[in-house]
């Protein structure tokens, strides 16, 4: 053994060099990673990267090579990661102070410029914690405290979304999703809030009542002028007959004994009377 080891010691020395630069030439990269070669610096390939409904195991996931000792290797996950905002302040239109807590949903779509500009995946995550932070006050600062428990949450919630993907497409990211996880009031701001809005509900109200008094007003100035309308009209036609319908609608009236005797006394002359003269 030992004279096969010196006849042949340079080959397996060879063989063990071969073998060395074989295995650090090689890397494995999985499904849920994109690997960035980067030589001298400067990114010069991408294995395994991101595309957009790519089925498993159709992606470039696998074994691929390297140059040993001249290219380094840099992994970034393909899956889904998250920025968390901390709970900040926003005042609303209707001057509601909203302690706020959202979180966004990222990947990395473009691994080469990621590199380039952020170096990692903890530092984009850096990046965009402010920028979601300022873009989440720009957003409901627009927006009244009640607007959050509507569905005009969504659309507010979809501008945001916007809003940080353009800044975030700088470092090769993609915002997914963006969400809050509250929104509430300061200590002690709960009953004052309530408070105005039942004032507010109240002043509504009043508004609607006096609207509908107004209303009712114009509609009985309406009705009583077409009823003047009517009689006038109806006295023009036939002056007599209009007078003693009148009289018997008095009459009626006058003498109808609601819950007991009434007496009347009259001369026989009196002009109230008159109907009862004529034949």
């Amino acid at each position: 053994m030992g004279d096969l080891w010196h006849n042949y010691k340079a080959a397996w020395i060879a063989a063990a060099v071969v073998a060395a630069g074989l295995m650090m030439s090689v890397i494995i990269v999985p499904e849920d990673q994109q690997a960035v070669v980067i030589r001298t610096g400067r990114p010069v390939a991408v294995y395994n990267p991101y595309r957009a409904k790519a089925d498993f195991g159709q992606t470039d996931a696998g074994i691929h090579l390297r140059v040993p000792l001249i290219d380094k290797v840099q992994r970034i996950d393909k899956r889904l990661l998250s920025v968390d905002m901390q709970s900040q302040q926003v005042l609303s239109t209707d001057q509601q102070r909203l302690n706020v807590d959202a979180y966004a949903r990222y990947r990395i779509i473009d691994p080469v410029r990621m590199v380039e500009t952020a170096g990692t995946t903890d530092r984009v995550t850096q990046q965009l914690e402010p920028i979601l932070s300022s873009v989440v006050r720009q957003e409901l600062g627009k927006r009244t405290f009640q607007s959050l428990l509507t569905a005009e949450r969504g659309q507010a919630m979809a501008n945001i979304r916007d809003l940080l993907d353009r800044e975030a497409r700088e470092y090769g990211a993609q915002v997914v999703d963006v969400r809050i996880k509250r929104a509430d009031l300061p200590e002690g701001a709960l009953e004052s809030a309530f408070a105005r809005m039942e004032a507010s509900r109240q002043e509504e109200a009043k508004t609607i009542a006096a609207q509908g008094q107004r209303d009712a007003q114009i509609i009985r100035a309406d009705a009583e002028a077409q009823a003047a309308k009517i009689y006038a009209d109806a006295f023009g036609k036939d002056p007599a007959f209009y007078d003693f319908y009148r009289s018997m609608q008095s009459y009626r009236v006058a003498f109808a004994r609601d819950g007991g005797a009434k007496t009347f006394v009259l001369s026989p002359d009196n002009a109230y009377l008159k109907h009862f003269r004529e034949p």
